[in-house]
């Protein structure tokens, strides 16, 4: 089969591998008919996530239709139309139970990489390292889906690829990130980053019933889109400062919650963006915390802080001081996407999102690395970009 294959930093290629098979009872095997690259993914594409391997297959946001069945699949039949959740859970142990399924303990195989960083594993993702388990991912023709009993979630008929494809990611994300802000009516949340995960958390704050979102970025088609489509208020951070124009936008007090959608490779234009730069560059940080800086300083006193955004290890000059002493509450992680699919699809059947609003760019799986290319570059006013193979 064809795949998308990482060949070290910058370089994606488009490989023929052997097909994915069978290998547990619990398997399904899944002819992919939609993927799309992730802004997660362009870290992997940066080299920025260690115990990547040359030929490891990429991709974590796919869906498709079930060929092939382990015995142990009862609930899925062949023929069935399916999204994959990024995040491979098994349903059993302590934190699947808990509906923490990106915390499972089962599901990554070489849990004792990630127990070296982290001091604990989280669950295993598809198409990002072998730290997180080094399980083939879903930019390709096909896929191997381990606990397929719990992994697939049937597509009901009369529901397009585009519009269900991102329950595999970034929407759930973008919700739990809302979610996490604990908003309450005539809230104003503030959102950095108005890429793909940023415009569903900015979506997903209306819904959950923010007064005012407010979207920081720097590119014109990303203000442009969260103004259109969601109804945001937008800060050009090139233009101003953000910090300043949102005292005066709340009244001085600040944000009541803030969502960091940007994670390990922010960009900025003050000194401490210039120094994030040298130090990742040299290896001297594993991550650019621009962002998460601005979130601290700018959240008002005793608001909540909200971190969709991927960041992978150690971070230096991290307003800790302010955080403490605004009495901020965090909340992080990996999304739970098992936990969402069901309230998230009812959104999309009932119109209250079509979440296809930003796909700006479709392309067959051959064109994979140009996709990368305009993806990170945002060239050709590119937002998202789905592969179809």
């Amino acid at each position: 089969m064809k795949a998308v294959c990482w060949n070290g930093a910058k370089d994606v290629r488009v490989e023929t591998v052997p097909d994915p098979k069978i290998l547990n009872p619990r398997d399904a095997i899944i002819k992919i008919t939609s993927t799309a690259i992730c802004g997660s993914d362009l870290h992997l594409y940066d080299g920025f996530i260690p115990t990547m391997e040359k030929g490891d297959i990429l991709g974590h946001e796919f869906m498709g239709e079930v060929v092939e069945l382990g015995s142990e699949v009862k609930n899925i039949k062949i023929g069935d139309r399916v999204v994959v959740p990024f995040t491979i859970s098994c349903g059993n142990c302590f934190f699947c139970n808990r509906d923490l399924w990106s915390l499972c303990d089962n599901s990554n195989p070489n849990a004792w990489m990630a127990e070296k960083l982290m001091g604990h594993s989280p669950a295993g993702l598809f198409g990002y390292s072998h730290m997180l388990g080094g399980y083939a991912g879903g930019q390709a023709e096909y896929a191997r889906v381990p606990f397929a009993d719990i992994g697939l979630f049937k597509i009901p008929d009369g529901l397009t690829d585009d519009q269900v494809l991102f329950l595999t990611d970034i929407f759930p994300t973008g919700y739990m990130a809302a979610e996490n802000c604990h908003i309450k009516p005539g809230d104003i949340v503030a959102v950095w980053g108005c890429g793909p995960v940023g415009q569903f958390a900015i979506k997903s704050a209306f819904l959950l019933g923010a007064e005012r979102v407010i979207g920081i970025d720097r590119i014109p088609e990303r203000l442009r889109l969260a103004e259109s489509y969601s109804g945001a208020e937008t800060i050009n951070y090139e233009e101003v400062d953000p910090g300043e124009v949102l005292k005066e936008m709340t009244g001085g007090r600040g944000p009541d919650a803030v969502i960091d959608a940007v994670g390990m490779e922010a960009h900025g234009t003050n000194f401490d963006a210039f120094y994030d730069r040298v130090k990742q560059a040299v290896r001297l940080e594993t991550d650019r915390p621009t962002a998460l800086r601005q979130v601290l300083l700018t959240c008002r006193k005793g608001g909540h802080v909200s971190i969709p955004g991927v960041y992978g290890g150690f971070l230096d000059k991290i307003p800790m001081g302010a955080a403490f002493n605004k009495g901020l509450t965090f909340k992080m992680g990996q999304t739970h996407v098992h936990k969402y699919l069901r309230p998230l699809l009812e959104h999309v059947q009932k119109g209250d999102i079509d979440p296809s609003f930003v796909i700006t760019h479709r392309l067959p799986l051959e064109q994979a690395p140009h996709g990368y290319e305009i993806f990170k570059h945002k060239k050709d006013n590119c937002i998202k970009v789905v592969l179809k193979p």
